[in-house]
């Protein structure tokens, strides 16, 4: 029974599982002419999302000069045979690669070999439409058999050739440095590969190029921001030693202000430069994972790919991670002064606080001792007024005829109504103060 799998499978799935297969190494036979090209994204401070629909213009432009359809606005790769060369087109993060490749005559010395590449075929518009893009730019040579490094100094402006037996089969022969054509300049030698191994060696040898220029874009923002970090730094002291040195209240509400300051500025450079160090670092890594790939073995008197990458590469690596590394604790520095003057604001603002409820005690006892005079001044009061009208009460009855003393009375009533007037207030007081806590 057949069951219908597609229709169970996830939406995601088939993609998926294309997606290891959508690179293919190119399929290389010596001798061979390569011509690859990696292209920046159009504009540094513009958006990255901006860098696909600019990539597949440019693509789309190269393949509308030959006549060939362009592949769909959402590929990520394309292969075509123009018939005079190949093109294999990869878009990546931040660039787009190009390679060009070109079947050439045997036997051709070096420097002529590297003068018939396959940029000859490319419109010089499209090219110079690359201005300002151009991160990397390599051609490269593939010949049977092994190298005689005498012939091939020919080929190069250095005397620093670098060179190893790779892949059980092959050998790389490059000096890594930007020749008069402005290319770089790479041969390889298929002394025993065996089928395919050619097309995933110039991958990998041009991949190491590539990514070695990406990684080293991080170089230049590591000593621009190490400048940056040297004033913050200098700033951030002056400000440590005004708050050892003490200073009054405002003066710490001006040193927080400063140090607020410091930190936005400092978040600006992490903003700026943070993507582009995490990229150097990540492009690093693969510049290494390929150089592990190549299973380099020595030709005795000449430094190996990893040699010179160890000593020219790393460095400026290792430049640009401390530079990181000290962004972030200068970060953390910042923090904690703030977090430590803003200690030092709240003690002295709970102390002022402290003061004024302090202070607040002292006017409430004064208040309250004013009240308990008032209070007794009303209590007199009260009582003077109740005597004289009971007073009256008396000499009303006295004219009536009924046997009363009215200063008698009076007299006896003065304490009488005094203490009652005290009761009276002392239970309204008692009342008062449970409905303002109840």
């Amino acid at each position: 029974m057949t069951t219908a799998y597609p229709s169970l499978s996830h939406a995601q799935r088939i993609p998926l599982a294309a997606e290891i297969h959508s690179r293919p190494f190119l399929r290389l036979e010596a001798p061979e002419a390569i011509t690859h090209l990696a292209v920046y994204r159009a504009n540094e401070a513009g958006s990255r999302s901006e860098h696909g629909p600019n990539q597949h213009a440019l693509l789309a432009a190269l393949c509308g000069h030959f006549g060939v359809a362009a592949p769909n606005v959402t590929a990520n790769h394309f292969y075509h045979d123009f018939g005079r060369f190949r093109l294999k087109w990869e878009r990546h993060t931040e660039f787009a690669t190009y390679t060009f490749t070109e079947k050439i005559a045997p036997g051709l010395p070096i420097a002529e070999a590297f003068a018939r590449m396959p940029l000859a075929h490319l419109p010089q518009s499209w090219i110079l439409g690359l201005h300002g893009r151009l991160m990397s730019a390599a051609h490269v040579l593939l010949e049977r058999g092994a190298a005689d490094p005498a012939t091939l100094q020919d080929g190069f402006a250095s005397n620093n050739l670098v060179g190893s037996r790779v892949m059980q089969g092959g050998e790389v022969w490059t000096d890594f440095a930007i020749q008069s054509d402005g290319f770089s300049r790479f041969v390889l030698r298929d002394v025993e590969m065996r089928a395919q191994q050619a097309g995933r060696l110039a991958q990998r040898v041009l991949e190491i190029d590539t990514y070695r220029m990406m990684a080293l874009l991080g170089l230049p923002a590591a000593r621009t921001v190490s400048n940056a970090l040297d004033d913050i730094e200098a700033e951030l002291a002056t400000l440590a030693e005004r708050m050892v040195a003490g200073e009054a209240v405002a003066g710490d509400q001006d040193l927080l202000a400063q140090i607020t300051k410091l930190a936005a500025r400092l978040e600006k450079l992490s903003l700026d430069n943070g993507y582009r160090f995490s990229a150097s670092k990540a492009y690093y890594r693969l510049v290494k994972a390929r150089i592990e790939e190549l299973r380099e073995a020595r030709i005795e008197g000449v430094p190996t790919v990893e040699e010179f990458m160890d000593r020219r590469l790393t460095p400026a690596m290792n430049t640009c991670e401390s530079t990181a590394a000290r962004q972030e604790a200068l970060a953390r520095r910042i923090a904690n002064v703030n977090d430590l003057l803003r200690t030092r604001v709240s003690i002295v603002q709970e102390n002022q606080n402290r003061q004024i409820l302090q202070s607040m005690d002292r006017r409430a006892a004064q208040q309250l001792r004013l009240q308990q005079a008032v209070e007794g001044l009303s209590v007199a009061a009260i009582s003077y007024y109740v005597v004289g009208l009971l007073g009256y009460a008396g000499k009303g009855l006295k004219s009536l005829g009924m046997p009363v003393n009215p200063d008698l009375l009076t007299g006896a009533l003065v304490p009488v109504v005094a203490g009652l007037v005290w009761l009276s207030l002392r239970r309204m007081h008692k009342q008062m103060h449970k409905r303002s806590h109840g």
